[in-house]
């Protein structure tokens, strides 16, 4: 990427984009890209490949939908997106005043823009691949070995745009699509075929619960999970069937149904035997913290927290799953910070220990973690407060309010409106006052 910024070739830059790690093992396909810009697959592949660009306007135009920082670029950005990129870290400590409820609010609109022509892309791909459509057309054609990689491959891309955006644009999308799978059992296709395909069927549900849940439509959530365990199930994936009990604990855990929570991870821990791996051992563990956490048993939580620790020093990236790459150091640091917060709900000597792990697991979190990476953040600000450090906690705060318009995640809502739990000892100081009724406005009590 900084060889082609410095040789001021933007086709280059587009390629190195599609190709970099943080996109998976499978390089972004053209033709989502030239679904952004409004071209064909074959015209970007000229732009990629053949000389630089110099015509200003698609350049900028580019360049915005891309979010190239400008001091990265070798041409001048129009005055307004000067501004926007200079005001970009300043924002961070904006006062709590006025308009910033409709700012965010502006910076969702716009983000949602780019999500929909990327959904859009994406989409586009799928219905070339014949892996979308009307039920007809899918259940007389034959479904060969190629069509499960590619519907395993449009997953991915599905899940690259979670991590990023949230599920509000994105459910939808992967609704239509985990129903367009479904149908796929109905095609042509030899017996060979059949356990490949139902788990493709389970990964897709399971998708689909997750963008509900972030996204606030708990009953779809649940009807996703239940339909994604039956197809785990029926295909032998225990793994696949960990991670939907996984999911199905975190919407339990987010409506504070803790003691449910903690018995399907148990669950979960019990059925997959020595079928488990490092990483997914560490996901459940830590998730079983959590919940031992927010129930009062600290010995059990701690002891939690351990064993998730251990096993995921004993992670090989190679050995786990695909979809495990989410879970990074990054996230299992972020559950220390929710433990120690909760500990430092009834015992104020624990909010430090929670400040720091807070701390350690936003500078770990990986750059694809947008989602995360604000959770966390949310998480640092609500830390701060019960560490007596409201000064620390409203820049923080002040860079969520900003964020958070920018991601269609319900859950991100949800967990701003909690911070008014942490900050209401320190309601006296005007500015953690002004801060609550700003966070009253971008996230109002639900009825």
């Amino acid at each position: 990427m900084r060889i082609a910024l410095a040789e001021r070739h933007l086709g280059r830059v587009i390629r190195a984009y599609r190709h970099h790690p943080y996109h998976g093992r499978t390089a972004l396909p053209q033709a989502v890209i030239a679904g952004w810009f409004s071209i064909t697959q074959a015209q970007l592949s000229r732009v990629e490949k053949g000389p630089r660009l110099v015509h200003l306007d698609r350049l900028t135009h580019w360049a915005r939908l891309l979010r190239i920082p400008a001091e990265r670029l070798w041409f001048t950005l129009p005055d307004s997106d000067q501004e926007a990129a200079n005001g970009a870290t300043q924002g961070d400590q904006l006062a709590f005043r006025g308009s910033e409820g409709r700012s965010a609010h502006e910076l969702g609109r716009q983000a949602d823009e780019g999500r929909r022509a990327l959904l859009a892309g994406i989409a586009a791909v799928a219905a070339g691949a014949g892996l979308l459509g009307c039920a007809d057309s899918t259940r007389h054609r034959r479904i060969g070995s190629a069509d499960i990689v590619r519907l395993n491959a449009i997953l991915e891309l599905y899940r690259s745009v979670d991590y990023e955006c949230g599920g509000g644009l994105l459910y939808r999308e992967v609704d239509r699509f985990a129903h367009a799978v479904f149908a796929l059992l109905d095609s042509s296709h030899s017996e060979a075929l059949t356990p490949g395909l139902v788990a493709s069927v389970a990964a897709a549900r399971q998708l689909a619960g997750w963008t509900a849940l972030d996204a606030g439509r708990h009953p779809d959530a649940q009807r996703h999970f239940m339909a994604a365990e039956r197809a785990a199930q029926t295909a032998g994936q225990a793994l696949l069937l960990a991670r939907i009990r996984y999911c199905q604990a975190r919407q339990l855990q987010h409506q504070k149904q803790n003691r449910d929570a903690l018995a399907t991870l148990q669950l979960a821990r019990a059925q997959l035997g020595a079928a488990g791996t490092p990483g997914v051992a560490a996901m459940l563990f830590g998730a079983e913290a959590a919940s031992l956490a927010a129930l009062g048993n600290r010995p059990a939580a701690l002891s939690a927290l351990g064993r998730a620790s251990e096993e995921f020093d004993r992670i090989i990236a190679d050995r786990e799953p695909e979809w495990m790459r989410f879970y990074d150091r990054g996230e299992l640091l972020a559950q220390y910070g929710r433990v120690y917060r909760d500990f430092a709900r009834n015992d104020r000597k624990y909010a430090a220990e929670a400040v720091h792990w807070v701390d350690e697991a936003v500078a770990a979190l990986g750059p694809q973690n947008v989602r995360s990476a604000l959770l966390n953040k949310i998480g640092l600000c609500s830390a701060l407060f019960l560490a007596d450090e409201p000064q620390r906690a409203l820049p923080v705060g002040a860079h969520v309010v900003k964020h958070a318009g920018r991601l269609s995640s319900r859950r991100v809502i949800d967990r701003v409106r909690n911070l008014r739990r942490d900050l209401a000892q320190h309601h006296r100081n005007p500015e953690v006052a002004d801060f609550a009724r700003v966070v009253a406005t971008i996230a109002p009590t639900a009825a």
